[in-house]
């Protein structure tokens, strides 16, 4: 760390490209300082640096990390007890640019797995640093102050000085919510909401628990299951069955609430979060309507047959899909990568491919109808590949007929009706006819011609990501508005790493490319899909498989060999 300074100190009022310099391993009292990247200009992308720590100096236990559950939670509470610290400390000095910028990726509500923190034979803490400047000019001992003291400052306070209460509690959380995924299939369930959980958020755009006026769930008393936890404990709640589960009630009565946090259960959330009791079936897929994407090759056959011009729907290719082609597309993608459970808003739905009731069957003759509605289709689903669907309906009583659980949302209190919805569907009976036939249809897998993932343009590759929403590859840009699962940048970063990962190599079947790097990152960690990785990619969070196909899906580009 001298060496550093010095160099810092003779380079003080240099040009900027002078900081490349220090690029390079310094050995502080307590820790290794690895400085992998050096930032070109004072508005470029942050410097990125790593302090290793032994396992020793920061205290750690063996059985902290002694699965891949508790890992990855104990890498969690690091990167947030970090992210905590800078955020107390205001260490920047000022400057030019991102000058004195220190930041971490940070986690939000959910625990995902991120190279953020890496806790192996060593601690890394991983870092991204705006190296001072004064105009296009070095400030060294500015760069030292942070370097130097106040970023080792900061470790010592956080990651030193481990709450040692905390984390076990945090650890002990993580074991909790493995324990009730792993009890879901045992028990037949798809999803399970404990007894006094909080699933209202503060606003649409915030994913922060709502404290004033939540009402805390309470599971209705026929569908509540109890689960057994570690250390002899067991929580109670509702336990959504497999099958077709239909959530009704009144607007605003907490329907899609109740759906929001289902489909956010695929992932562990944070002590004091209101959902860290919510468990869904790890597969689970949010299903809706994505007007305008592009859909290639995709066997929609199942649900919409006998286009005008004899269009064959078993390879079904659109540049501008519709809402009912895009809706099925989405289900056919989901259903080919594995998803084991379905969940679907009418609200985000397409209604035509949703229902076509019986007077519109009296009216258009199924002649002339190519879409076969998800009511005749939803059963076919779990009675033939086993696959589950949660479904959100307030407008569309046929969906009774289907039903083999109805919960009824009413002011946020839910109610198992499934006897009452029965009784209504055999007192008022529907009059129209089932479509498309009495078997849900064939699943086509598909291959991927490799040659389709062109990321480059004007002869250079390009590939990164912007935002939650966005990647940019080659020519084109991915909209991944529609894939409401994806819940951190760090996941939309991620996903352009595996496509850059997937770039060059021989042709497969979509999962098999989809196998390919998550077996990478399993042997590896989520850093080996990275080509920077001697650079620390220190802001990837892990998406899941279903997400990656979504990416692969939505490039209008892609070719698939037939």
């Amino acid at each position: 760390m001298q060496q550093l300074r010095s160099k810092l100190e003779r380079m003080d009022g240099r040009g900027y490209k002078a900081y490349k310099e220090i690029q390079g391993e310094y050995l502080g009292n307590f820790f290794s300082l690895y400085i992998d990247y050096v930032q070109p200009d004072p508005f470029a992308n942050p410097s990125r640096l790593r302090l290793e720590l032994s396992s020793e100096a920061v205290g750690l236990e063996e059985a902290w990390s002694s699965t891949h559950h508790r890992r990855v939670a104990l890498e969690d509470y690091i990167a947030r007890i970090v992210a905590q610290g800078i955020h107390n400390a205001h260490m920047s000095p000022g400057g030019t640019g991102k000058s004195g910028l220190v930041y971490i990726d940070g986690p939000g509500q959910e625990i995902l797995e991120r190279t953020a923190v890496r806790v192996a034979e060593t601690v890394e803490i991983r870092l991204s640093l705006g190296l001072p400047a004064r105009g296009r000019r070095v400030l060294g001992r500015q760069a030292y102050e942070l370097l130097g003291q106040k970023i080792p400052e900061l470790i010592r306070r956080t990651v030193l000085a481990l709450d040692r209460q905390a984390v076990e509690a945090h650890l002990t959380l993580a074991d909790e919510q493995q324990a009730i995924r792993s009890a879901l299939s045992e028990q037949g369930l798809v999803a399970f909401v404990a007894n006094g959980a909080i699933l209202p958020r503060q606003s649409g755009v915030s994913n922060r628990p709502l404290t004033n006026g939540a009402i805390p769930f309470q599971s209705p008393p026929s569908l509540e299951v109890e689960i057994s936890l570690p250390r002899g404990k067991s929580i109670k709640g509702m336990g959504i069955p497999q099958g077709v589960t239909l959530i009704v009630g009144g607007g605003y009565h907490g329907k899609s609430t109740l759906l929001k946090a289902v489909e956010r259960g695929v992932y562990n959330h944070v002590a004091g979060d209101g959902r860290e009791y919510v468990i869904t079936e790890p597969s689970a897929m949010k299903i809706r309507a994505e007007d305008g994407r592009s859909i290639k090759k995709v066997n929609i056959s199942p649900f919409i047959n006998r286009l005008p011009g004899k269009v064959d729907t078993t390879v079904f290719s659109s540049q501008d899909g519709s809402g009912s082609t895009s809706q099925a597309a989405n289900i056919i993608e989901a259903l080919e990568v594995g998803s084991k459970l379905l969940l679907i808003d009418e609200d985000t739905s397409a209604t035509n491919f949703m229902i076509r009731d019986a007077r519109m069957q009296a009216l258009v003759a199924k002649d002339k109808e190519p879409i076969t509605p998800f009511v005749d289709k939803v059963q076919q689903l779990y009675r033939d590949i086993g696959v589950s669907t949660v479904l959100v309906v307030g407008g569309s009583g046929d969906y009774l007929d289907v039903a083999d659980t109805v919960i009824m949302m009413d002011e946020y209190h839910p109610r198992e009706v499934t006897e009452a919805a029965l009784a209504v569907a055999q007192r008022f009976p529907s009059v129209r006819t089932a479509e498309g036939g009495g078997r849900f249809g064939p699943l086509t897998p598909r291959r991927v011609l490799r040659s389709s993932l062109d990321s480059t343009r004007r002869g250079r590759e390009k590939i990164s990501a912007k935002g939650l929403d966005i990647i940019v590859f080659g020519r084109q840009s991915i909209n991944l508005a529609a894939v409401e699962q994806l819940v951190d940048a760090s996941q939309t970063r991620a996903l352009a790493e595996m496509l850059r990962f997937l770039v060059g190599r021989g042709d497969a079947q979509l999962t098999e490319m989809v196998d390919e790097v998550f077996n990478r990152i399993e042997q590896g960690g989520l850093e080996a899909i990275s080509p920077y990785r001697n650079q620390h990619p220190g802001d990837l969070a892990l998406p899941r498989r279903q997400e990656m196909a979504a990416a692969l899906n939505r490039l209008r580009n892609l070719g698939i060999v037939n």
